[in-house]
């Protein structure tokens, strides 16, 4: 095999690194050579605009190949609602224990990593979740019902929860604070924008642009690509945020080890759950990929905005496990 050829499969075989790696390299190389802050400054707003349009267009190509007739609930959705509602109690009973205890030397202790480990878990489920579902042989029809219900339930608990644990009156300023009526309806026109209008669009050229369907249809990796320029954006935008963030280096390193072992436990869980119900690659999936946008946006929201870097070490960290569990398949497919 030619060196060409071998490089072309490399990159096929492991597009999600890839990703991160440009990502991140691209965010440094602007950051740390003055010579391009010229260019960085220019090309940060057409970055701002790109980003939306890939996840859409990422989502529409997925939803042109979904049989809108199998878009029903199943069991196994109401097993993993219950898993992350669990989870959410468990870490704000620990978010409330470590300021009763304010024990300020202990790391552990940090409301605010705990709050930051919160954004991890009480976020939706990711948009592109059907994306990957299809990789891995799964349902991506009953895999976006449950996008939908999480979105709605996540709806729901954001605004009930997050004025708890960070009142007004505890460093968020008046402006940032917002009723849950209110919040409810801002992150279900975020929610609607990203992933109802793309599958209202997959189901119109399903039904009067066929022809423009088949041709989707016959590019089964074209979701894919889409989507991992958008995680390439996300994650220079993760990085940014933990480059410039106030927090001490110590706070950062115990939210990235954190994020990481909830991604994990998630994962974990989800495909536990997943065995007993009958749907195991979906129920991993639906658990642990979150919709990480959403999540850093309500911690800027109702929390510390430190607390955010956990949404963003968490982007990276389930797109690196999805990548073991996508070569883990394409191994046992050979």
């Amino acid at each position: 095999m030619k060196k060409a050829e071998r490089f072309v499969r490399f990159l096929k075989d492991w597009t999600l690194p890839v990703a991160i790696a440009v990502g991140t390299v691209s965010y440094l190389t602007f950051d740390l050579v003055p010579a391009l802050d010229e260019a960085g400054n220019t090309l940060g707003p057409v970055f701002d605009l790109l980003f939306p349009l890939f996840v859409f267009l990422t989502l529409f190509v997925t939803f042109c190949k979904v049989d809108f007739r199998q878009l029903l609930p199943h069991r196994w959705h109401v097993g993993i609602l219950v898993a992350q509602m669990l989870l959410v109690a468990a870490c704000v009973g620990v978010v409330f224990y470590v300021k009763s205890v304010d024990d300020s030397h202990s790391m552990l202790y940090s409301p605010l990593l705990w709050e930051a480990v919160l954004t991890c878990i009480i976020g939706p489920s990711a948009a592109a979740a059907p994306v990957v579902v299809g990789k891995l042989g799964g349902n991506i029809n009953t895999m976006t019902t449950y996008t939908l219900i999480s979105s709605l339930a996540s709806a729901v608990m954001i605004p009930l929860v997050f004025p708890l644990l960070e009142p007004p009156q505890s460093g968020v300023s008046a402006d940032a604070q917002v009723d849950f009526l209110t919040a409810f309806f801002i992150i279900l026109q975020k929610v609607s924008i990203v992933l109802l209008l793309p599958l209202v669009l997959g189901w119109v050229v399903q039904h009067f642009a066929q022809r423009l369907c088949r041709w989707i249809t016959s590019k089964p990796n074209l979701s894919f690509y889409l989507w991992s320029v958008s995680l390439s954006i996300t994650t220079g935008i993760t990085v940014k945020n933990i480059v410039h963030s106030e927090a001490t280096w110590s706070l950062l390193f115990w939210i990235a080890l954190l994020s990481f072992l909830f991604c994990l436990v998630q994962f974990l869980v989800g495909r536990g759950v997943g065995r007993l119900l009958g749907d195991e690659v979906n129920s991993g999936q639906a658990l642990f990929q979150k919709n990480t946008a959403l999540s850093i946006w309500v911690a800027y929201m109702y929390l510390n905005p430190v607390s955010s870097i956990g949404a963003g070490c968490y982007v990276l960290w389930q797109n690196i496990i999805n990548s073991i569990e996508l070569w883990q398949y394409r191994k046992n497919s050979q």
